[in-house]
């Protein structure tokens, strides 16, 4: 397990993250990002506790009688995290192609681009209908476009999803970032640097302040510039797999 402190370091220049769908047994390192420095930051956060786990039992007394902290009538109404889309790379080719990178966090994903994407990564194959469930299910959807415009052929610009990322969450104390990935023909540029500072940023904005992920060994260290860091306590992740 790993803990780390926050913030601004730039992505390793020629790798970024690339998770295998089916992890193997001990194949991950379980990543718990916590807030540090939460006085420069211009966010509404509320103060976390000292243990990643007391969020979770929070909820429940010692006596396992649950506690109402306040009456449901009282609860602000939720609010999910807001679209947005903006151009985050923009550049003119020597034949005047215009190409732009789109950020954007909201709208659907194909997921047959998705597919193709998963494979330029060298990801293994998962069902489409299951794709399709796991971005419905999931709390934020993250992705990078790009948009290649040539000069004289307006309407015939030339889109291609070439990344994504997504979160998973309680909507209340704990959220899971999955499958971050970057074409390899874009990767090296900090894109995915991006992704997974926009998608905590979404997060903190909610007041969710225990975010979790699973990485590979090859990129722990672009985590840990990115403010994740293991376990202080040494928390194991541990998993259950099928025995068939």
């Amino acid at each position: 397990m790993l803990i780390l402190n926050v913030l601004n370091v730039v992505a390793r220049p020629s790798i970024l993250p690339n998770f295998s769908a089916q992890p193997s047994n001990h194949q991950f390192n379980y990543i718990n990002y916590r807030l540090a420095n939460t006085g420069r930051r211009k966010l509404k956060v509320s103060r976390l506790r000292s243990n990643f786990w007391d969020s979770i039992r929070s909820g429940f007394l010692k006596d396992n009688s649950t506690q109402v902290v306040e009456s449901p009538s009282t609860l602000e109404e939720e609010e999910e995290p807001q679209p947005e889309e903006f151009v985050l790379v923009e550049k003119t080719e020597e034949d005047g192609v215009v190409e732009q990178i789109i950020f954007s966090s909201g709208g659907d994903v194909d997921i047959y681009d998705l597919q193709t994407l998963c494979d330029k990564v060298g990801w293994p194959r998962r069902p489409l209908s299951k794709l399709d469930a796991a971005l419905k299910n999931s709390y934020m959807v993250a992705t990078l476009h790009s948009i290649r415009k040539s000069p004289g052929s307006e309407g015939n610009d030339q889109k291609k999803l070439i990344g994504m990322a997504r979160a998973t969450s309680d909507h209340a104390f704990n959220a899971t970032i999955w499958d971050v990935l970057v074409d390899p023909s874009y990767q090296g540029q900090g894109l995915g640097k991006t992704l997974v500072e926009k998608i905590i940023r979404a997060l903190l904005q909610r007041d969710i302040g225990n975010i979790t992920l699973f990485a590979d060994s090859q990129v722990v260290e672009f985590y840990r510039n990115l403010g994740f860091e293991p376990d202080p306590e040494g928390i194991k992740g541990m998993f259950w797999y099928p025995k068939y």
